[in-house]
């Protein structure tokens, strides 16, 4: 393709999301395959990937203002123009069926376009069938997150019984850290808000997993242990 042929394709942006931080690295294959549904379905409808934006380890049911990757897409489209994102499913957008419908109607009030590669008319109409379907698809995905978490969680359990012995998740950081999740809590008792209070352990050398500052939703989480 040449390149006044790339430059005539519509700007988008590409956004990829892992729930689970035992999906993210170099050695996984989520974000290669997200991408690369992203990018082909790109190039069979016209558009060109002007930047990617990646949320690691974020759930599918935490909202986008609390997802680093995707506000940080929303600054550059206020500043650029683009005026589309595109994921490779509904579900890398949202699994949860409130945070998907809330989103979406965000994203259309300020005039940008999602859209889902594998179903690329999901998030454009807003008819009622075209809604009711979107809804059905985002509480199957969400019912497959719960069947999946409740599969797990029974494992465990039966482990548990058989063998006498400890079997959890992944640690909270209150076990993994408690003395930053000590900090935390001492921050949010100056009336400073969750971003604060992230912030405020970022300068102190508190990061999270992937070297960045905590989500609003994470020092929610330290603060309720």
């Amino acid at each position: 393709m040449s390149d006044q042929s790339k430059r005539q394709r519509r700007p988008a942006i590409g956004y990829t999301r892992t729930s689970s931080a035992a999906n993210v690295g170099d050695d996984k294959d989520s974000v290669v395959r997200q991408k690369k549904a992203i990018q082909t379905f790109a190039n069979r409808a016209g558009y060109r990937i002007v930047e990617w934006f990646d949320d690691p380890a974020i759930g599918g049911s935490d909202t986008i203002d609390t997802r680093p990757g995707f506000m940080a897409a929303l600054e550059l489209i206020a500043s650029n123009g683009v005026r589309t994102i595109i994921v490779e499913t509904a579900s890398r957008f949202a699994r949860d069926l409130i945070v998907q419908e809330t989103g979406w109607k965000r994203l259309n009030a300020d005039g940008v376009t999602l859209i889902a590669a594998d179903s690329p008319d999901q998030f454009m109409d807003d008819t009622p069938t075209a809604v009711l379907i979107r809804q059905i698809l985002g509480a199957v995905a969400q019912f497959d997150k719960a069947m999946t978490v409740a599969k797990l969680r029974g494992a465990r359990e039966r482990k548990r019984r058989r063998t006498g012995a400890k079997v959890e998740g992944r640690k909270s950081w209150a076990e993994r850290n408690p003395a930053m999740v000590e900090v935390a809590k001492q921050l949010a008792t100056k009336n400073r808000s969750l971003r604060d209070v992230a912030a405020e352990l970022a300068k102190l050398g508190h990061l999270n997993e992937r070297g960045a500052a905590f989500s609003a939703s994470s020092i929610r989480s330290m603060l309720l242990r």
